[in-house]
Formats: structure tokens, C-alpha cells, sequence
């Protein structure tokens, strides 16, 4: 067996959170065969198998009992070039920033609005990742995931992954597929998505009138950094609730006392809230109990001062929701997966 393993191994450094809890075993996989023994081992010991990729997105909140493995397969491929449409694949373990700066390097466009998310690309179809007007489906070019059930390999396409905001099938299955390697399909010709205002209006600040797809990439990253706190200097998982959608009848009572109200039109007579600018109204901006608390910049995001337990940033997670829904009635859906 090649796969390195680790008994009762902090997962500290495998989370963004920065919470300290043990896996009972621990291992990571930099290509196919290992992810293979991986599961035949966790067969073998009668443990569940945890993957993860970057930690970005998980709230840990206790000792894990199972046999956690990293992705830290790489590799970045140009797999078809018609001088406009250009396909490539990457690796699931690819941390996405850099892989967003390789397309870039590469006169490809179609990933810059997604710069400077945290995570793995293996990660990203998961939750549909997406930001300022973009998501994943509307890049996503294929995928080829592993099949935990019968260990065959299956190749998914875009009309398969029953993309939805901030979901998919990979997250409405939970432990059954394995994300191996994504595909996209980007673009030598730039199609900007400058919807957000605060895009636009950065780029205009710069003085730049004819954006490149690296300059809108470099502006979001500056917006980011500005409004979001680095994993590696303050432990958070970045935005911690989901913007909820919610009938347009609520969402017009809301603003008949709130006329500042943000909210965007979604379908289906639903209108897409900022939870945000609830929670920040709600009066938790800045919050803090111990080193659990809310970013003093962003409502949005929960973060570790240092110390904070899991069940701690969870007890905050919960009474933030239980406040929002006493105030608004608007039930706030956390983002990151709680183990």
C-alpha cells in the first residue's frame, strides 16, 4: 500500500476554521490508486471515509471517527484548442486560486469573476461554487467521479450535475461520488460579467475602460481581500449562510419596515435575499463570545479569534438564525458542511 498513514492526526491545518479536533485516521491521495486503497482500508478498518480538499468549507465539531482523506492529486491539462473554445481539465486537488491565475497565464477567460476563492478544484461542483454574477455550471465542461458504491468511474456532464445555487447532486448524495478531475470550457475571446457593480466600479477607479478578463480578476481579488478576512490570519470558512430565497410577498412586508431592504429578483415569484444585510440589521456584525464571533467587515462570515471550538461557532451559528427568523421570518440555511 502506497498511501501514508496517521493515527489520531490534528486536523488543524486541513480546515480553514483552524478548529483542532483529531481523525482518527488520516491520509492523502495524489492520484487515482490511492483514493482506491483508501476505500478498501476504510472497508477494512470499518470507518466511514471523509474526503476533503482544502478544508474551506466544513465546520468540524468534534472528534472525527473516521478515515479522513485529503486530495493532493495535481495536475492542470489544455485537452482540445480551436483558438476560441479552449477545454481543460485539472486535477481535484488543485487549489483553485492558483488554477484560476494558470488559466489566466494562459489567455483564457471565463474563471476570473471566481478569483480568490478558497478550496480545491475537486471542491467547486460540489457547492456550485460561484461570485459576482458567475457560477461554476456556467463554465463546467464535464467531471469524472468515482462511484463509492461499486468503485466504477463515471463521467458526468453539464444537464447531469443538477446544478442549483450553492448545490448539486454531488452534495445531494453525500459519500456516495468522488470528485476526481474537472473540465472546463473557457474562451480565447473575452465575454466579461461586469453585472456586480462593485466590479465595474473598481475598474473605473483604475481608470481602466476596456477590461482584460486578468484585470476584472485583479479587481475581485482587491474587492475580497478588502471585505474578507485570510483563513491564514483569522480562522472562517468565508461566507457562512446562504442567501435565502424567499416569496415575494415576505420580502415586500420586510421592506414595508426595512426600505433598505437588499434583495435581488429570483424565479418562480421568489426573491433572492442578502443575509448579509440581515444579520448585519440584526445587530450581530462585530460580535463576538470568547473567539467565536462575526466579522467586525462582513456579517456574512463567522470566524475563529484563535481557540473557538466548533460546537461553540455552531452555538453562534444558531442563535444568529433563530434571531433572523424572529425578526424577518426569513430562515437563514448554513453553507458549510457540519461534521
Amino acid at each position: 500500500m502506497s498511501l501514508s498513514l496517521h493515527e489520531n492526526l490534528s486536523l488543524k491545518p486541513f480546515n480553514t476554521f483552524g478548529v483542532d479536533v483529531p481523525a482518527r485516521l488520516f491520509a492523502e491521495a495524489s492520484n487515482d490508486r490511492q483514493v482506491r486503497e483508501a476505500l478498501t482500508l476504510a472497508a477494512q478498518r470499518e470507518l466511514p471515509l471523509l474526503v476533503i480538499g482544502g478544508g474551506s468549507n466544513l465546520l468540524l465539531t468534534g472528534a472525527v471517527e473516521a478515515l479522513v482523506l485529503r486530495m493532493a492529486s495535481r495536475g492542470l491539462r489544455i485537452l482540445s484548442d480551436d483558438g476560441e473554445r479552449v477545454l481543460v481539465e485539472a486535477e481535484a486537488g488543485e487549489p483553485w486560486h492558483p488554477f484560476v491565475q494558470w488559466s489566466l497565464a494562459q489567455g483564457l477567460a471565463g474563471l476570473e469573476n471566481l478569483s480568490l476563492i478558497p478550496g480545491t478544484v475537486g471542491a467547486a461542483p460540489m457547492q456550485n461554487i460561484g461570485a459576482y454574477g458567475v457560477e461554476i455550471k456556467d463554465v463546467f465542461a464535464g467531471l469524472t467521479a468515482l462511484d463509492r458504491q461499486t468503485g466504477e468511474l463515471r463521467e458526468f456532464a453539464l444537464e447531469e450535475c443538477a446544478f442549483a445555487y450553492r448545490d448539486s447532486l454531488f452534495k445531494q448524495q453525500p459519500g456516495r461520488w468522488l470528485i476526481l478531475r474537472v473540465r472546463f470550457a473557457l474562451s480565447r475571446q473575452t465575454t466579461l460579467h461586469l453585472d456586480y457593480g462593485p466590479v465595474r466600479q473598481r475598474l473605473q477607479a483604475e481608470g481602466i475602460e476596456q477590461p482584460t478578463a486578468s484585470d476584472v480578476s485583479r479587481a475581485i481579488c482587491a474587492i475580497r481581500s478588502e471585505k474578507l478576512p485570510d483563513p491564514a490570519l483569522l480562522g472562517n470558512a468565508g461566507s457562512f449562510f446562504k442567501n435565502p430565497l424567499v416569496p415575494t410577498e415576505l420580502a415586500e412586508r420586510i421592506r414595508t419596515e426595512q426600505a433598505d431592504l437588499v434583495s435581488y429578483p429570483a424565479a418562480d415569484g421568489q426573491v433572492k435575499l442578502a443575509a448579509g444585510w440581515l444579520i448585519e440589521r440584526a445587530g450581530w456584525k462585530g460580535f463576538r463570545e470568547g473567539d467565536a464571533g462575526v466579522h467586525r467587515l462582513q456579517a456574512l462570515v463567522l470566524v475563529n479569534y484563535g481557540a473557538a471550538s466548533g460546537a461553540q461557532l455552531l452555538a453562534l451559528a444558531r442563535r444568529i438564525q433563530a434571531d433572523i427568523l424572529a425578526r424577518f421570518g426569513v430562515e437563514l440555511e448554513i453553507e458549510p458542511n457540519i461534521l
